[in-house]
């Protein structure tokens, strides 16, 4: 029997205005350089990059569009959000692609955008820009983080609506339909998902605690207050930010201020299973929600050039 290859490992970032893809499965430390950077299309100002593993294209989002360019800046295919908006801030429409790059999830927060019609999330063909599937959403969001399952086809979405909270949804596709599932929060923020697929962090809207749910359930395993780190939960808060350093650790953020209004921060590193805090964790940034945990015992920071920096745990 043929085993399918697993698809190549990728992250992609925006830097000086090209869309750049690394190669996360060398073995490589330090400032990473780009295995290929794709030119945007000649006028469009790109709000979220996602180039596909087989680095032969990229898709992108604008305020009004979903965009697919080869690395010349040849666009192959445009999905406009229609009517287009006359608002220029407050919506920030996001895009992933599959991890077999046949599939782009895009986000589209239409309330905010002004364009009189629910968000919506939708799949559309890599290939060509068709539609798959679409599904309306009960939110009014600025923007959304999604994150693939590692173990599934499923996507996790988390719509941010400012004071108003944020909302997680859970979907897939199944020929013309999507199937959607929400989660029964106002007020969690989806943070990482555990590197085997079977847990998922969360941080609460409020900064007041941070939780482990089983997956795809969302039950809550545990939850890990302040003081658990010995701090007052009168002043110390739960940053934004953490997430899988590997399957068993899980990386939380505080933030605080000393008594002269200097604001602080620090990581922790808490036994993913039993939720036992084990000690401080060094990130080596200055920017606390400036982390991207890969799982697997490194992570990303920035480079001044913009360029991602790969550090190792240990």
């Amino acid at each position: 029997m043929v085993h399918p290859t697993r698809p190549r490992r990728v992250v992609t970032r925006l830097v000086d205005g090209d869309i750049c893809a690394y190669d996360l499965d060398t073995d490589r430390r330090g400032v990473l350089s780009p295995v290929v950077m794709c030119r945007p299309a000649a006028g469009d100002e790109v709000v979220s990059p996602a180039v596909a593993t087989d680095l032969r294209h990229a898709c992108y989002t604008t305020l009004d569009a979903v965009v697919c360019v080869t690395p010349d800046g040849t666009a192959v295919w445009r999905w406009e959000f229609q009517p287009q908006s006359d608002q220029r801030y407050g919506h920030h429409p996001c895009c992933v692609l599959s991890a077999d790059g046949l599939v782009v999830w895009v986000y589209r927060p239409d309330v905010m955008a002004g364009r009189d019609r629910p968000d919506q999330w939708a799949a559309l063909d890599a290939a060509t820009g068709a539609l798959i599937a679409q599904a309306d959403l009960e939110t009014a969001g600025q923007g959304g983080l999604q994150l693939l399952h590692p173990e599934s086809d499923h996507v996790l979405l988390d719509v941010g609506e400012g004071q108003d909270g944020s909302v997680v949804y859970r979907a897939s596709t199944t020929g013309d339909r999507m199937d959607l599932f929400r989660y029964p929060w106002i007020d969690r923020c989806l943070i990482g998902l555990s590197p085997d697929g079977r847990h998922f962090l969360t941080v609460d809207h409020e900064q007041l605690n941070a939780a482990v749910h089983t997956y795809p359930e969302g039950d809550t395993a545990f939850v890990l207050t302040v003081d658990a780190f010995g701090h007052d939960p009168d002043s110390v808060y739960t940053e934004w930010s953490g997430g899988y350093l590997d399957r068993d650790t899980v990386i939380v953020t505080l933030l605080g201020e000393t008594e002269d209004e200097q604001e602080w921060f620090r990581h922790y590193r808490v036994d993913a299973r039993s939720g036992q805090v084990r000690g401080t964790f060094d990130a080596r940034t200055d920017d606390p929600c400036g982390i991207q945990f890969l799982g697997d015992g490194t992570w990303l920071t920035t480079d001044a050039s913009g360029h991602p920096v790969r550090w190792s745990d240990g």
